[in-house]
């Protein structure tokens, strides 16, 4: 009997390809004419607001060039735009990922240019003797009107976008929330500063409350744009797995982030006014005002998010507390780096004072906060002691924090060896061996601590599932199904890396019969489109979902046939076969067929 011969599925046709590459080049076109007519027309703006009597006051060529702008790239950018439309009466245009790409792009770019210039000009009415108002207003009016112009055609009814509502929430929502966090610290850190050392010295040119004020004025727009996309747009509402990945990146990382560095550095401030007084006392406290704005506005943007996380899915609650657990770990890793590094230099020089003692702060500050944090959020005492207590994406974060860990450790080890030689090969009036090694080796012993112990834990994981695995069980690396055709493309990755799970991570190869009379053993769901051809759908090994992954469950239908191939492969004499061909009919039959180890191709 001759080995199977592998068969290569038929080419993609050259239309699929041509469409693509057609979508590219004209949405870039569109992209690049609109932002070159809205720029002609809000310089035409701008100099209308400066000399409405005299157009042409700054310059004939700043004149032309905005006349060419908007004379020229502005019918085209609306010719182009209604062949485009026109187009987008057809499905497969709208759902396309050039349209939806485009729309994306030039809706954030709008976003981000008219609110801020907006915010600009009021900033700039507030205590200024000339406000420079004409060409903040100038750009924000002409990309206002861009704004809602591409936010007509999201929610036009008879072209919606409605693949992309998340999109939209999540690109304003993350750029109203960076917006207003970032001034509510700058202006909660200017009056703190003024409660704390006093008036500035900028108090002789203007009042102190005027950059307060300014702040406020961008925190309270940028507050309104969040609050816009995520609560009037829906965006809380949309259980996607985008909308999950920008809570977890910016309300629980970025803000967790915000929160310890500034309590960090709140206890640094506090241990050198205790112990390490070798600095003026204003040039000590300099750092303490925005250290306790970041802090509190990171932890209450922390809060939020991570109380709005408990109400999603479990995966997404436990995606939070990794994160949380992982900025927590860097703190208290970085600490430990210091500590050793300030002890090494005391050990040179005892006689150093106030920069080692500065150093050690620093270090001891960062550990304090660090830990605690890492202890409550990681359990290290309440660990998994039987497979199924492994919450999903635990083993992900031990392999990620071993692997970072370990590229630290081998930079750091590479930075000591380089110090080493150059010691030895170099002049020797430097310094000390240990001055030159005591950075790279703190970092050196923090690193692999850090891996050290993510690798002991994973070997624990590892070993709990080896122990509660079915006894005998065959190990099958490759496994080619023959089934019928499900409903949609979604359900078709359902199925194979269900399959995928059922036989211990094997590599699934999916090919669709075309002899089952129409008989499709998937429950289609509602407004599926059937895939458009029957092309092998693949499954790398290790197919189940990733931790932390948000991956649609299998349908009834599926996950019949996910039962009928375990069962099927359980129940057949494999004789220790690694590569199993399982056919399934339109009804209950199953043929399993183990094939030889190895492939011959023609």
């Amino acid at each position: 009997m001759s080995s199977p011969v592998a068969t290569t599925p038929p080419a993609a046709p050259a239309g699929g390809t041509l469409a693509s590459l057609r979508r590219l080049i004209l949405y870039v076109l569109l992209f690049a004419l609109v932002v070159i007519a809205a720029t002609g027309l809000s310089g035409l703006l701008e100099r209308l607001f400066t000399s409405a009597s005299v157009l042409v006051s700054g310059g004939v060529a700043g004149l032309a060039l905005s006349l060419a702008f908007t004379l020229i790239g502005g019918p085209l950018a609306l010719l182009l735009w209604w062949f485009v439309w026109r187009r987008l009466d057809d499905e497969s245009e709208r759902t396309a990922a050039g349209w939806g790409f485009y729309l994306t792009a030039m809706y954030a770019f709008s976003l981000i240019l008219f609110t801020t210039s907006f915010l600009n000009v009021a900033s700039s009415l507030i205590g200024t003797q000339k406000p420079s108002w004409q060409s903040p207003l100038a750009n924000g009016l002409v990309w206002a009107g861009i704004w809602l112009w591409h936010r007509w055609m999201w929610k036009h009814p008879a072209k919606p976008s409605t693949h992309l509502e998340d999109v939209r929430a999540v690109v304003g929502s993350v750029f109203g929330l960076l917006l207003g966090a970032g001034a509510g610290i700058a202006a909660l850190s200017a009056l703190l500063d003024v409660a704390i050392r006093g008036f500035p010295l900028t108090a002789a040119v203007e009042p102190w409350w005027y950059p307060v004020l300014r702040s406020l004025v961008w925190a309270a727009g940028g507050t309104v744009v969040w609050w816009w996309h995520w609560f009037r747009e829906g965006g809380r509402r949309f259980q996607t797995g985008l909308v999950d990945a920008a809570m977890i990146a910016v309300g629980i990382f970025v803000a967790g982030a915000a929160a310890l560095g500034g309590l960090g550095v709140v206890l640094f401030v506090l241990l050198r006014l205790a112990f390490d007084r070798s600095d003026p006392e204003n040039l000590l406290l300099e750092p303490l005002a925005p250290a306790i704005a970041s802090a509190l506005i990171g932890a209450l943007v922390w809060r939020y998010h991570r109380t709005a996380s408990a109400s999603r899915s479990t995966r997404t609650r436990r995606a939070s507390l990794l994160v949380t657990s992982a900025v927590a770990l860097a703190a208290a890793a970085s600490g430990v780096g210091v500590v050793v590094n300030a002890l090494l230099a005391a050990m040179v020089s005892p006689l150093a004072g106030s920069a080692t003692r500065t150093l050690l702060l620093g270090g001891i500050s960062s550990l304090v906060v660090g830990g605690p944090v890492w202890w409550l959020a990681w359990k290290p005492r309440h660990q998994p002691r039987t497979a199924a207590e492994i919450p999903p994406g635990r083993r992900v974060y031990l392999v990620a924090f071993f692997g970072v860990s370990a590229v630290v450790a081998l930079i750091s080890l590479l930075v000591i060896g380089y110090r080493l030689f150059e010691f030895l090969l170099g002049d020797v009036s430097g310094g000390s061996v240990i001055d030159r090694i005591r950075a790279p080796l703190g970092l050196l012993v923090a690193a692999g601590l850090v891996a050290g112990y993510h690798f002991a834990l994973w070997r624990h994981d590892r070993a709990l599932l080896a122990a509660e695995a079915p006894a005998g069980r065959r190990v099958i690396e490759r496994l080619t199904l023959v089934c019928p055709r499900p409903a949609t493309i979604a359900e078709s990755e359902a199925l194979v890396r269900g399959v995928a799970e059922a036989v211990g991570g094997a590599k699934v190869t999916a090919w669709w019969r075309a002899d089952d009379g129409g008989t499709a053993p998937v429950v289609p769901s509602p407004g599926a489109v059937p895939p458009r051809a029957a092309a092998p759908v693949a499954a790398p090994p290790g197919a189940a979902a990733p931790g932390g992954a948000l991956e649609p469950a299998p349908s009834p239908g599926a996950a019949d046939v996910v039962r009928r191939v375990a069962a099927a492969v359980d129940g057949a004499a494999l004789d220790g076969a690694r590569h199993v061909l399982v056919v399934l009919g339109p009804g209950a039959g199953a043929e399993v067929i183990p094939l030889a180890g190895g492939e011959r191709s023609r």
